[in-house]
Protein backbone atom coordinates (compact mmCIF):
# COMPACT_ATOMS: atom_id res chain seq x y z
CA UNK A 1 0.00 0.00 0.00
CA UNK A 2 0.62 3.56 -0.86
CA UNK A 3 2.91 5.49 2.41
CA UNK A 4 0.10 6.96 4.17
CA UNK A 5 0.26 9.77 6.71
CA UNK A 6 -0.54 8.58 10.04
CA UNK A 7 -2.78 11.47 10.81
CA UNK A 8 -4.84 10.35 7.20
CA UNK A 9 -4.74 7.00 8.21
CA UNK A 10 -6.27 7.82 11.95
CA UNK A 11 -9.35 10.16 10.21
CA UNK A 12 -10.17 7.32 7.67
CA UNK A 13 -10.28 4.82 10.34
CA UNK A 14 -12.09 6.78 13.22
CA UNK A 15 -14.45 7.66 10.62
CA UNK A 16 -15.35 3.99 10.04
CA UNK A 17 -15.09 3.11 13.73
CA UNK A 18 -18.24 5.55 14.04
CA UNK A 19 -20.06 4.12 11.18
CA UNK A 20 -19.38 7.01 9.14
CA UNK A 21 -18.29 8.32 5.35
CA UNK A 22 -14.95 9.40 5.74
CA UNK A 23 -14.63 13.37 4.66
CA UNK A 24 -11.34 12.84 3.19
CA UNK A 25 -8.42 9.68 2.50
CA UNK A 26 -11.06 7.33 0.43
CA UNK A 27 -9.10 6.82 -2.48
CA UNK A 28 -6.80 5.05 -0.01
CA UNK A 29 -9.77 1.96 0.11
CA UNK A 30 -12.30 2.79 -3.40
CA UNK A 31 -13.65 -0.02 -4.48
CA UNK A 32 -14.94 -0.46 -7.67
CA UNK A 33 -14.53 3.58 -9.08
CA UNK A 34 -11.57 2.84 -10.85
CA UNK A 35 -13.54 2.68 -14.52
CA UNK A 36 -15.45 6.49 -13.83
CA UNK A 37 -11.69 7.88 -12.98
CA UNK A 38 -10.60 8.99 -16.14
CA UNK A 39 -13.55 10.36 -17.97
CA UNK A 40 -14.22 12.33 -14.57
CA UNK A 41 -10.75 13.33 -14.43
CA UNK A 42 -11.08 15.03 -18.09
CA UNK A 43 -14.16 16.74 -17.13
CA UNK A 44 -12.49 18.43 -13.61
CA UNK A 45 -9.76 19.35 -16.30
CA UNK A 46 -12.34 20.98 -18.80
CA UNK A 47 -14.34 22.68 -15.69
CA UNK A 48 -11.03 24.36 -14.79
CA UNK A 49 -10.50 25.77 -17.90
CA UNK A 50 -13.85 27.62 -17.59
CA UNK A 51 -16.05 25.23 -18.82
CA UNK A 52 -18.91 23.53 -16.64
CA UNK A 53 -20.17 19.97 -16.10
CA UNK A 54 -23.26 18.10 -14.56
CA UNK A 55 -23.57 14.28 -13.80
CA UNK A 56 -26.47 12.54 -11.65
CA UNK A 57 -25.42 9.57 -9.27
CA UNK A 58 -27.80 6.88 -9.23
CA UNK A 59 -27.75 4.10 -7.04
CA UNK A 60 -29.84 2.22 -4.49
CA UNK A 61 -29.46 2.71 -0.73
CA UNK A 62 -25.77 1.03 0.30
CA UNK A 63 -24.76 1.36 -3.45
CA UNK A 64 -22.24 4.04 -2.53
CA UNK A 65 -23.78 7.46 -3.96
CA UNK A 66 -21.83 9.49 -0.82
CA UNK A 67 -18.75 7.80 -1.10
CA UNK A 68 -18.66 8.13 -4.37
CA UNK A 69 -19.42 12.37 -4.18
CA UNK A 70 -16.49 12.56 -1.55
CA UNK A 71 -14.31 10.39 -3.59
CA UNK A 72 -15.42 12.73 -6.60
CA UNK A 73 -14.71 16.19 -4.41
CA UNK A 74 -11.30 14.66 -3.14
CA UNK A 75 -10.37 14.15 -6.90
CA UNK A 76 -11.41 17.70 -7.97
CA UNK A 77 -9.71 19.27 -4.98
CA UNK A 78 -6.29 17.61 -5.83
CA UNK A 79 -6.92 19.83 -9.10
CA UNK A 80 -7.27 22.76 -7.58
CA UNK A 81 -11.08 22.82 -7.19
CA UNK A 82 -13.06 23.85 -4.77
CA UNK A 83 -16.25 21.72 -2.94
CA UNK A 84 -19.22 21.55 -1.17
CA UNK A 85 -21.25 19.10 0.03
CA UNK A 86 -25.26 19.72 0.48
CA UNK A 87 -27.92 17.27 1.75
CA UNK A 88 -30.91 18.00 0.40
CA UNK A 89 -33.73 18.03 2.75
CA UNK A 90 -37.03 19.41 3.25
CA UNK A 91 -36.60 21.10 6.54
CA UNK A 92 -32.98 22.02 6.69
CA UNK A 93 -32.14 22.65 3.12
CA UNK A 94 -35.30 22.04 0.33
CA UNK A 95 -33.94 22.47 -2.82
CA UNK A 96 -36.41 24.83 -4.28
CA UNK A 97 -34.93 27.56 -2.26
CA UNK A 98 -31.80 28.65 -3.67
CA UNK A 99 -31.21 31.16 -1.55
CA UNK A 100 -30.55 28.57 1.19
CA UNK A 101 -28.80 25.79 -1.09
CA UNK A 102 -26.35 28.78 -1.38
CA UNK A 103 -26.10 29.11 2.34
CA UNK A 104 -25.49 25.67 3.03
CA UNK A 105 -23.16 26.02 -0.02
CA UNK A 106 -20.45 28.50 1.66
CA UNK A 107 -21.28 26.99 5.23
CA UNK A 108 -19.28 23.48 3.78
CA UNK A 109 -17.11 25.33 1.63
CA UNK A 110 -13.72 23.47 1.40
CA UNK A 111 -10.64 23.49 -0.12
CA UNK A 112 -7.33 21.29 0.03
CA UNK A 113 -5.94 23.21 2.43
CA UNK A 114 -9.01 24.34 3.79
CA UNK A 115 -11.17 21.38 4.98
CA UNK A 116 -13.54 23.47 6.82
CA UNK A 117 -15.19 26.81 6.78
CA UNK A 118 -13.37 28.31 3.49
CA UNK A 119 -15.36 31.14 2.65
CA UNK A 120 -13.30 33.80 4.50
CA UNK A 121 -9.59 32.79 3.65
CA UNK A 122 -10.48 32.30 -0.31
CA UNK A 123 -11.92 36.11 -0.33
CA UNK A 124 -9.08 37.06 1.80
CA UNK A 125 -6.83 35.14 -0.39
CA UNK A 126 -8.83 37.15 -3.42
CA UNK A 127 -7.84 40.56 -2.50
CA UNK A 128 -4.43 39.67 -1.75
CA UNK A 129 -4.18 38.70 -5.46
CA UNK A 130 -5.84 41.34 -6.42
CA UNK A 131 -3.24 43.93 -4.51
CA UNK A 132 -0.35 41.51 -6.21
CA UNK A 133 -1.78 42.00 -9.72
CA UNK A 134 -1.59 45.78 -8.97
CA UNK A 135 1.79 46.23 -7.30
CA UNK A 136 3.23 43.68 -10.67
CA UNK A 137 1.82 46.03 -12.69
CA UNK A 138 3.00 49.27 -11.37
CA UNK A 139 -0.39 50.52 -10.92
CA UNK A 140 0.66 51.70 -7.36
CA UNK A 141 3.27 52.10 -4.96
CA UNK A 142 3.01 49.34 -2.01
CA UNK A 143 3.77 52.82 0.69
CA UNK A 144 0.92 54.44 -1.23
CA UNK A 145 -2.28 53.02 0.78
CA UNK A 146 -4.50 55.30 -0.49
CA UNK A 147 -3.60 54.72 -4.03
CA UNK A 148 -3.23 50.89 -4.01
CA UNK A 149 -7.01 50.35 -2.39
CA UNK A 150 -8.39 52.50 -5.08
CA UNK A 151 -6.15 50.67 -7.91
CA UNK A 152 -7.24 47.45 -6.03
CA UNK A 153 -11.40 48.66 -6.32
CA UNK A 154 -11.03 49.27 -9.95
CA UNK A 155 -9.37 46.22 -10.45
CA UNK A 156 -12.07 44.44 -8.18
CA UNK A 157 -15.07 46.13 -10.29
CA UNK A 158 -13.50 44.80 -13.68
CA UNK A 159 -13.55 41.18 -12.33
CA UNK A 160 -17.36 41.72 -11.14
CA UNK A 161 -18.37 43.50 -13.85
CA UNK A 162 -20.70 41.01 -15.15
CA UNK A 163 -21.69 39.56 -11.80
CA UNK A 164 -22.66 43.57 -10.69
CA UNK A 165 -24.80 44.02 -13.83
CA UNK A 166 -27.13 41.52 -11.95
CA UNK A 167 -26.31 41.23 -8.55
CA UNK A 168 -24.73 44.54 -7.45
CA UNK A 169 -24.96 43.76 -4.03
CA UNK A 170 -22.22 40.93 -3.72
CA UNK A 171 -19.67 43.44 -5.83
CA UNK A 172 -20.70 46.05 -2.83
CA UNK A 173 -20.61 43.39 0.32
CA UNK A 174 -17.19 42.81 -1.12
CA UNK A 175 -16.17 46.58 -0.99
CA UNK A 176 -17.46 46.90 2.21
CA UNK A 177 -15.69 43.55 4.17
CA UNK A 178 -12.29 45.22 2.63
CA UNK A 179 -12.62 48.77 4.02
CA UNK A 180 -14.14 47.28 7.27
CA UNK A 181 -11.05 45.04 7.68
CA UNK A 182 -8.69 47.83 6.41
CA UNK A 183 -10.39 50.26 9.24
CA UNK A 184 -10.16 47.45 11.65
CA UNK A 185 -13.82 47.17 11.81
CA UNK A 186 -13.99 43.21 12.64
CA UNK A 187 -17.59 42.77 13.59
CA UNK A 188 -18.51 44.56 10.75
CA UNK A 189 -15.84 42.44 8.81
CA UNK A 190 -17.43 39.17 10.24
CA UNK A 191 -20.92 40.22 9.45
CA UNK A 192 -20.46 40.87 5.85
CA UNK A 193 -18.70 37.95 5.19
CA UNK A 194 -21.65 36.01 7.06
CA UNK A 195 -23.88 37.87 4.06
CA UNK A 196 -22.27 36.78 1.52
CA UNK A 197 -22.30 33.34 2.80
CA UNK A 198 -26.06 34.07 2.59
CA UNK A 199 -26.60 33.66 6.84
CA UNK A 200 -29.78 35.50 7.69
CA UNK A 201 -30.12 38.19 10.82
CA UNK A 202 -27.11 40.24 9.72
CA UNK A 203 -26.89 43.62 11.51
CA UNK A 204 -28.56 46.45 10.03
CA UNK A 205 -25.11 48.89 10.79
CA UNK A 206 -23.38 46.28 8.93
CA UNK A 207 -25.26 45.87 5.79
CA UNK A 208 -25.73 50.26 5.86
CA UNK A 209 -21.80 50.42 6.16
CA UNK A 210 -21.29 47.97 3.06
CA UNK A 211 -24.70 49.90 1.90
CA UNK A 212 -26.51 46.31 0.90
CA UNK A 213 -29.92 45.15 2.72
CA UNK A 214 -32.69 43.10 2.96
CA UNK A 215 -31.32 39.33 2.85
CA UNK A 216 -30.42 36.85 -0.07
CA UNK A 217 -33.56 35.82 -2.28
CA UNK A 218 -33.95 32.67 -4.30
CA UNK A 219 -32.89 34.86 -7.77
CA UNK A 220 -30.10 36.51 -6.02
CA UNK A 221 -28.55 33.36 -4.91
CA UNK A 222 -27.60 32.59 -8.63
CA UNK A 223 -26.17 35.79 -8.77
CA UNK A 224 -24.09 35.03 -5.72
CA UNK A 225 -22.99 31.34 -6.89
CA UNK A 226 -21.38 33.67 -10.21
CA UNK A 227 -19.54 36.05 -8.31
CA UNK A 228 -17.94 33.08 -6.11
CA UNK A 229 -17.02 31.38 -9.23
CA UNK A 230 -15.26 34.33 -10.03
CA UNK A 231 -13.70 35.03 -6.95
CA UNK A 232 -12.64 31.69 -6.62
CA UNK A 233 -10.77 31.48 -10.20
CA UNK A 234 -9.21 34.75 -9.55
CA UNK A 235 -7.24 33.59 -6.11
CA UNK A 236 -6.61 30.01 -7.90
CA UNK A 237 -8.88 27.65 -7.42
CA UNK A 238 -10.22 27.34 -11.30
CA UNK A 239 -13.50 25.77 -10.44
CA UNK A 240 -16.43 24.51 -8.02
CA UNK A 241 -17.75 20.89 -7.29
CA UNK A 242 -20.65 20.88 -5.66
CA UNK A 243 -22.65 18.03 -4.93
CA UNK A 244 -26.93 18.16 -4.04
CA UNK A 245 -26.78 14.80 -1.98
CA UNK A 246 -29.91 12.85 -1.78
CA UNK A 247 -31.82 14.67 -3.85
CA UNK A 248 -34.63 12.09 -3.99
CA UNK A 249 -35.81 13.47 -0.54
CA UNK A 250 -38.14 14.95 -2.96
CA UNK A 251 -40.22 12.40 -3.47
CA UNK A 252 -41.85 12.83 0.06
CA UNK A 253 -42.71 16.29 0.26
CA UNK A 254 -45.72 17.82 -0.67
CA UNK A 255 -46.37 18.05 -4.07
CA UNK A 256 -46.41 21.91 -4.90
CA UNK A 257 -42.74 21.53 -2.97
CA UNK A 258 -41.73 18.51 -4.92
CA UNK A 259 -42.56 20.66 -8.13
CA UNK A 260 -40.78 23.72 -7.23
CA UNK A 261 -38.19 21.82 -6.30
CA UNK A 262 -37.75 19.88 -9.57
CA UNK A 263 -37.78 23.09 -11.43
CA UNK A 264 -35.33 24.98 -9.95
CA UNK A 265 -33.11 21.89 -10.40
CA UNK A 266 -34.05 22.48 -14.03
CA UNK A 267 -33.32 26.31 -14.04
CA UNK A 268 -29.54 24.91 -12.41
CA UNK A 269 -29.20 22.94 -15.49
CA UNK A 270 -30.63 25.40 -18.00
CA UNK A 271 -27.86 27.95 -16.44
CA UNK A 272 -25.25 25.64 -16.71
CA UNK A 273 -25.85 25.13 -20.07
CA UNK A 274 -26.85 28.70 -20.96
CA UNK A 275 -23.01 29.11 -20.10
CA UNK A 276 -23.16 31.50 -17.04
CA UNK A 277 -21.86 29.31 -14.46
CA UNK A 278 -17.91 28.86 -16.00
CA UNK A 279 -15.90 26.25 -13.71
CA UNK A 280 -19.07 24.75 -11.97
CA UNK A 281 -19.52 21.54 -11.71
CA UNK A 282 -22.84 20.51 -10.31
CA UNK A 283 -23.58 16.56 -9.62
CA UNK A 284 -26.65 15.24 -7.73
CA UNK A 285 -27.43 11.90 -6.29
CA UNK A 286 -30.35 10.05 -6.02
CA UNK A 287 -32.04 6.36 -6.21
CA UNK A 288 -33.44 5.07 -9.30
CA UNK A 289 -37.29 5.88 -7.76
CA UNK A 290 -36.25 9.21 -7.87
CA UNK A 291 -34.86 9.19 -11.41
CA UNK A 292 -37.54 6.87 -12.97
CA UNK A 293 -40.61 7.15 -10.64
CA UNK A 294 -43.28 9.21 -11.09
CA UNK A 295 -42.78 11.11 -8.32
CA UNK A 296 -39.55 12.38 -9.24
CA UNK A 297 -37.93 13.42 -12.28
CA UNK A 298 -40.04 12.15 -14.63
CA UNK A 299 -43.12 14.67 -13.41
CA UNK A 300 -41.38 17.66 -15.26
CA UNK A 301 -41.02 16.33 -18.78
CA UNK A 302 -37.87 19.01 -19.67
CA UNK A 303 -35.34 18.13 -16.31
CA UNK A 304 -36.66 14.40 -17.25
CA UNK A 305 -35.61 14.37 -20.77
CA UNK A 306 -32.42 16.37 -20.13
CA UNK A 307 -31.21 13.37 -17.56
CA UNK A 308 -32.74 10.49 -19.90
CA UNK A 309 -30.18 7.85 -20.02
CA UNK A 310 -30.09 4.13 -21.44
CA UNK A 311 -29.62 1.36 -18.39
CA UNK A 312 -30.95 -1.55 -20.47
CA UNK A 313 -27.71 -3.00 -21.22
CA UNK A 314 -25.42 -4.25 -19.19
CA UNK A 315 -24.32 -2.25 -16.40
CA UNK A 316 -20.25 -3.49 -17.17
CA UNK A 317 -21.15 -1.27 -20.51
CA UNK A 318 -22.77 1.80 -18.94
CA UNK A 319 -20.46 4.69 -20.29
CA UNK A 320 -18.79 7.28 -17.59
CA UNK A 321 -19.37 10.34 -19.70
CA UNK A 322 -23.32 9.52 -19.71
CA UNK A 323 -25.62 12.25 -17.58
CA UNK A 324 -26.43 9.26 -15.17
CA UNK A 325 -23.71 7.15 -13.85
CA UNK A 326 -25.00 4.20 -12.38
CA UNK A 327 -23.22 2.49 -9.11
CA UNK A 328 -24.34 -0.90 -8.97
CA UNK A 329 -23.28 -1.23 -5.55
CA UNK A 330 -21.64 -4.38 -3.65
CA UNK A 331 -21.73 -8.03 -4.52
CA UNK A 332 -19.50 -10.52 -1.72
CA UNK A 333 -16.37 -10.25 -3.72
CA UNK A 334 -16.41 -6.31 -3.39
CA UNK A 335 -17.39 -6.53 -0.21
CA UNK A 336 -14.37 -8.78 0.90
CA UNK A 337 -12.17 -6.52 -1.45
CA UNK A 338 -13.34 -3.42 0.83
CA UNK A 339 -12.47 -5.32 3.62
CA UNK A 340 -8.82 -6.23 2.47
CA UNK A 341 -8.41 -2.49 1.63
CA UNK A 342 -9.46 -0.99 4.89
CA UNK A 343 -7.40 -4.72 6.99
CA UNK A 344 -4.19 -3.27 5.32
CA UNK A 345 -4.75 0.65 5.73
CA UNK A 346 -5.25 -0.62 9.59
CA UNK A 347 -2.53 -2.58 9.77
CA UNK A 348 -0.13 -0.27 8.36
CA UNK A 349 0.11 1.84 11.82
CA UNK A 350 -0.84 -1.22 13.96
CA UNK A 351 0.31 -4.82 15.69
CA UNK A 352 1.82 -7.14 13.11
CA UNK A 353 -1.22 -9.45 15.17
CA UNK A 354 -3.40 -7.54 12.35
CA UNK A 355 -2.67 -9.53 9.18
CA UNK A 356 -2.16 -12.54 10.90
CA UNK A 357 -5.29 -12.60 12.59
CA UNK A 358 -7.63 -10.96 10.39
CA UNK A 359 -6.59 -12.87 7.23
CA UNK A 360 -8.16 -13.19 3.95
CA UNK A 361 -10.60 -15.67 4.66
CA UNK A 362 -11.63 -14.69 7.75
CA UNK A 363 -12.59 -11.09 6.20
CA UNK A 364 -14.31 -12.96 3.82
CA UNK A 365 -15.89 -14.99 6.38
CA UNK A 366 -17.12 -11.37 8.06
CA UNK A 367 -18.57 -10.25 5.26
CA UNK A 368 -20.47 -13.47 3.99
CA UNK A 369 -22.29 -12.90 7.74
CA UNK A 370 -22.66 -9.50 8.26
CA UNK A 371 -24.76 -9.80 5.00
CA UNK A 372 -26.41 -12.73 6.10
CA UNK A 373 -27.69 -10.77 9.29
CA UNK A 374 -28.93 -8.40 6.88
CA UNK A 375 -31.65 -10.61 4.88
CA UNK A 376 -28.94 -11.47 2.21
CA UNK A 377 -28.88 -8.05 0.85
CA UNK A 378 -25.47 -6.87 0.38
CA UNK A 379 -26.20 -3.46 -0.77
CA UNK A 380 -27.01 -2.41 2.79
CA UNK A 381 -24.09 -4.36 4.02
CA UNK A 382 -21.04 -1.76 3.49
CA UNK A 383 -21.36 0.42 6.46
CA UNK A 384 -22.37 -2.44 8.98
CA UNK A 385 -20.05 -4.22 7.84
CA UNK A 386 -16.92 -2.09 8.23
CA UNK A 387 -17.76 -0.74 11.31
CA UNK A 388 -18.25 -4.27 12.88
CA UNK A 389 -14.36 -4.82 11.22
CA UNK A 390 -12.69 -2.13 12.68
CA UNK A 391 -14.58 -1.45 15.94
CA UNK A 392 -15.01 -5.58 16.67
CA UNK A 393 -12.12 -7.35 15.02
CA UNK A 394 -9.13 -5.04 14.11
CA UNK A 395 -9.46 -2.81 17.67
CA UNK A 396 -9.57 -6.31 19.12
CA UNK A 397 -6.81 -7.68 17.77
CA UNK A 398 -4.88 -4.76 17.98
CA UNK A 399 -5.21 -4.27 21.58
CA UNK A 400 -5.10 -7.27 23.66
CA UNK A 401 -2.20 -9.96 22.33
CA UNK A 402 -4.86 -13.09 22.94
CA UNK A 403 -7.80 -12.16 21.32
CA UNK A 404 -8.63 -14.62 18.33
CA UNK A 405 -11.82 -13.01 16.37
CA UNK A 406 -12.18 -16.53 14.95
CA UNK A 407 -12.50 -17.85 18.82
CA UNK A 408 -13.73 -14.85 21.11
CA UNK A 409 -15.71 -12.80 18.89
CA UNK A 410 -19.32 -13.35 17.93
CA UNK A 411 -20.75 -11.31 15.16
CA UNK A 412 -24.47 -9.72 16.78
CA UNK A 413 -25.96 -6.69 14.43
CA UNK A 414 -28.92 -5.54 16.24
CA UNK A 415 -31.94 -3.12 15.29
CA UNK A 416 -30.44 -0.24 17.52
CA UNK A 417 -27.18 0.22 15.20
CA UNK A 418 -28.90 0.31 12.12
CA UNK A 419 -30.46 3.02 10.11
CA UNK A 420 -33.88 2.85 9.45
CA UNK A 421 -32.90 1.48 5.67
CA UNK A 422 -30.83 -1.30 7.14
CA UNK A 423 -33.58 -2.15 9.69
CA UNK A 424 -35.70 -2.91 6.86
CA UNK A 425 -33.39 -5.21 5.66
CA UNK A 426 -32.83 -7.33 8.92
CA UNK A 427 -34.18 -7.44 12.12
CA UNK A 428 -32.15 -8.68 15.87
CA UNK A 429 -29.93 -11.21 14.37
CA UNK A 430 -27.14 -13.02 16.36
CA UNK A 431 -24.20 -15.04 14.14
CA UNK A 432 -21.17 -16.95 14.77
CA UNK A 433 -18.53 -17.10 12.44
CA UNK A 434 -17.23 -20.07 11.02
Amino acid sequence: MTQVSAVRRREVIDALRRGTVPRAGLDLFAVGLDRFAGALDDQIAAVGKGGSAFHAIRGEYGAGKTFFARWLGERAKRAGLAAAEIQISETETPLHRLETVYRRLTERLTTATHPAGALRPIVDLWFYTLEEEVLDAGEAAEDDAPGLARAVDELMERRLASVARTTPAFAAALRGYRKAREDGDTATAEALIAWLGGQRSVSAAARRAAGVRGDLDHFGALGFLQGLLTVLRDCGHPGLLVVLDETETLQRVRGDVREKGLNALRQLLDEIDGGRFPGLFLVITGTPAFFDGRQGVQRLAPLAQRLATDFTTDPRFDSPRAVQLRLTGFDLPKLGELGRNVRDLYAAGASARVPEKVDDPYIADLAAAVTGGLGGKVGVAPRVFLRKLVADVLDRVDEFPDFDPRRDYALTVSSNELTEAERNAAGDVHLDLP
